[in-house]
């Protein structure tokens, strides 16, 4: 298997990205998660909570799960209710920063009934219930193992790479290959093999006797490596209609657009990211950011950008959208729309006071200049959407700075660098990021006003833009409550057009989640609500 981004933890409570995740469910199960049509499957629960089993209250404000007996983990020990309670209490200790937290954040409390038996009880009544413990940011970990880094510690824990699981597999090696200096920043390379768990539970799985995940590199030698044959699977393959084409030329291998919940976005920032506090941190909301906060700069500049354009080279691989919020479709909104008009941005932004006076080519007001640095990861497509981006805002006296960042940092955690995502050190920037479950509930946290990420919290909180306003969090705090699917979906369907209306983000291709496989490898079945290894246990050749 070859990840272009290298993952840097297995331990899916502390992942940064979905490269850890996709690393840690080789290992790791949730109690259930959702096939691609959406239907709930049991992994480590004995069967789906419902009403009629009496395992769902009526009224929402619980859940009990069975679970299934005679599990064990990798080491021998025996899988009980008691590692689901620890897993709750080690997402939720503000002392781990988890960045799985959003996802119980409804819960009020977990009770362990017998070593088989687990409730969930919930702060309100909710229709969320499905969240806490279900795919990839529901993974169970280990309390005899983790324990003792259930704490500010969490991040030197052993078993953060040699990783310990009820699945299919156990890491048995995480090793680091090379160092490459990209951008100024240093890049690790590595290899995890895993090995097959002595005690999974199904005596005729797995397939093969050992797995290798090979991560870092670049994406056109990673897809290349795919076309040739040399590996089995390449993950997010996000490379053009043409290159995948010729991924397939060859006869050896296939380029799949599986199913994915996955928005191309500009996300743009509402702080200032070149005016420190005292202890050194930009970004930060002591600062609003004195161009962006504009909203008719924003409005500009979303009018000014050539979106099917952008739209053009992704085939396969993904379409143009107007939706944050794409997946389910129920959530989505057909209000939201752009309209391309770049005179009508330059009007727009004349009206506002951002006059070229000097007639420089960059439009100024009070003392500040339009100049933007905007960055995104080292992949072409990227490359090409931040070309086309600085063409378009630079006509509307917009300067733009670009600026490409290795995958691995861009996406990996803020230790050691300041150029990643959640630090958002940057005016501008692009990235693909989607929902992990059916219910959208976590995913729009991250816009909502508590949920924002600073150097006091490590960046741990899902709100990277420091966007806030009232009005979506009034929206977000009536969904958490609201029983009624139908009005729920509404609530979440005016909070997706409000993020458009207030240009906090820039939505650009709804993804597929791209692919390449060997023509001989069988038995993968993707979703887009889990990782898309989740059936290991079932591929074969």
């Amino acid at each position: 298997m070859l990840y272009f981004q290298a993952p840097t933890i297995v331990n899916p409570h502390l992942s940064v990205g979905d490269k850890d995740l996709e690393a840690s469910r080789i290992t790791y199960e949730p109690l259930a998660n959702f096939d691609k049509d959406g239907n709930m499957l049991p992994i480590l629960a004995a069967e789906i909570p419902t009403i009629d089993n009496g395992q769902l209250a009526s009224d929402g404000t619980s859940v009990t799960w069975q679970l299934k007996q005679d599990v064990k983990w990798a080491d021998g020990e025996p899988f009980t209710a008691d590692d689901v309670l620890f897993t709750y209490q080690y997402a939720t200790n503000p002392d781990v920063k988890a960045t799985s937290a959003a996802a119980y954040a409804e819960v009020e409390r977990v009770e362990v009934l017998d070593d088989h038996t687990v409730k969930v009880t919930f702060k309100q009544p909710t229709t969320s219930w499905f969240v806490p413990f279900v795919s990839q940011l529901g993974m169970i970990i280990p309390r005899h193992i983790f324990e003792a880094y259930n704490g500010a510690n969490a991040a030197g824990a052993p078993a953060n790479l040699k990783a310990i699981g009820t699945g299919p597999y156990y890491v048995s090696e995480f090793r680091n290959e090379d160092v490459l200096i990209i951008g100024g920043n240093a890049v690790t390379t590595n290899k995890i093999i895993y090995e097959i768990n002595p005690y999974y539970r199904d005596p005729n799985k797995p397939f093969f006797s050992k797995v290798e995940l090979s991560g870092g590199g670049d994406l056109d030698t990673a897809v290349a490596a795919g076309k040739e044959g040399l590996v089995d699977f390449v993950w997010n393959t996000a490379v053009s209609e043409v290159k995948l084409a010729d991924a397939e030329s060859t006869g050896k291998a296939l380029a799949i657009g599986a199913p994915s919940s996955f928005v191309e976005r500009i996300m743009l920032n509402f702080t200032d990211p070149n005016k420190e506090t005292a202890d050194g941190e930009r970004s930060s909301i002591q600062y609003p950011h004195p161009i962006l906060s504009d909203l008719a700069v924003r409005q500009a500049i979303a009018m000014a950008i050539n979106r099917e354009a952008v739209a053009a080279p992704y085939g396969r691989v993904g379409t143009l959208t107007t939706n944050i919020l794409a997946e389910p479709p129920t959530y989505a909104s057909a209000n939201n729309k752009y309209d391309y008009d770049p005179q009508k941005a330059a009007e727009l932004l004349e009206l506002s006071g951002w006059v070229d006076t000097n007639e420089d080519g960059v439009r100024e007001k009070d003392g500040f200049e339009m100049r933007l640095t905007f960055q995104t990861t080292i992949q072409s497509l990227r490359q090409k959407n931040q070309e086309q981006v600085k063409k378009d805002l630079e006509a509307i006296g917009i300067a733009v700075e670009l600026k490409q960042i290795d995958s691995s940092i861009f996406l990996g955690p803020p230790t050691d660098t300041t150029d990643t995502r959640r630090q958002f050190y940057a005016d501008l920037e692009e990235f693909a990021f989607s929902n992990k479950s059916p219910d959208p509930t976590a995913y729009m946290s991250g816009w909502t006003c508590d949920q924002i990420a600073q150097k006091e919290n490590e960046w741990s909180l899902p709100n990277w833009s420091r966007y806030c306003n009232p009005k979506f969090d009034e929206l977000f705090q009536q969904a958490t409550t609201e029983l009624d699917q139908t009005k729920r979906a509404e609530l979440f369907v005016q909070m997706n057009e409000l993020l458009i209306q207030d240009i906090a983000v820039i939505p650009l291709i709804k993804l597929t989640n791209p692919v390449i496989v060997s023509k001989d490898l069988k038995g993968y079945d993707f979703t887009a609500w889990d990782s898309q290894i989740w059936n290991i246990a079932d591929w074969y050749k």
